[in-house]
């Protein structure tokens, strides 16, 4: 029994959430929640053009978090709902597929992103993906359930092995003797990549290809 760790932007989902938050919003969001993440992109182009893309997109991405301050979690699971059931002609279904096999195997699944906690669990639930975990960035709530518009840490990078460590062993799992498996999209998933034993890289772009030859990395092909 092996555990998967699958990624969700450009890997399960192979459209941008971005756009999608922002078509979804159009139909929820008032003039208060627009001036926020309107502030919000300014000062991530700003970074961006310092920092880089990444710092642009997790800038961003906290800046949209923000929009959601005062919004109860009810409230939130409808939009979540709303964003998961948008463009799922985008979904890459082959790959649920796969991911269903390993369920078949016995093998557990996690999946493991950036995205917002509960986006990932509106869209596992939409494409039919039960009973697999979720590891995703955390919406912060105060204790009356109502959202703080703040994010915890982003799971990118060495995050993601750090939370694939603590999973392991909060399920009593040992690293050293479990087979693990990857399916992600980014050179950002390089410290994942080497970190499990079987590195599927998903849709990759030419620098992606060349890191993958380079590194012995496996590339996803459908129905593998």
């Amino acid at each position: 029994m092996a555990v998967v760790t699958v990624d969700f932007d450009g890997t399960l989902y192979q459209g941008d959430s971005f756009k999608v938050m922002f078509q979804v919003a159009k139909k929820d969001y008032g003039v208060k929640e627009w001036s926020v993440v309107g502030a919000g992109l300014v000062k991530s182009f700003v970074l961006g053009v310092v920092k880089g893309k990444t710092a642009f997109k997790h800038e961003f991405f906290r800046s949209f978090a923000r929009s959601f301050k005062g919004k109860t979690q009810e409230e939130l699971a409808e939009f979540f709902d709303q964003l998961a059931r948008h463009d799922l002609e985008r979904v890459n279904y082959d790959l649920v597929e796969t991911v269903k096999q390993h369920q078949n195997n016995g093998d557990d699944v996690v999946v493991l992103s950036g995205a917002l906690m509960p986006f990932l669990k509106a869209f596992t639930r939409e494409v039919g993906l039960n009973d697999v975990e979720t590891i995703g960035t955390q919406l912060v709530f105060d204790s009356d359930g109502v959202c703080r518009g703040q994010i915890g840490r982003i799971v990118n990078g060495d995050e993601k092995v750090e939370h694939l460590q603590n999973w392991l062993k909060s399920n009593g799992r040992d690293p050293e003797t479990e087979t693990l498996y990857a399916y992600a999209d980014s050179e950002t998933d390089e410290p994942l990549f080497q970190f499990v034993d079987y590195p599927y890289v998903v849709n990759p772009d030419e620098r992606l290809k060349q890191m993958a030859v380079q590194k012995s990395w496996l590339t996803y092909e459908p129905n593998n």
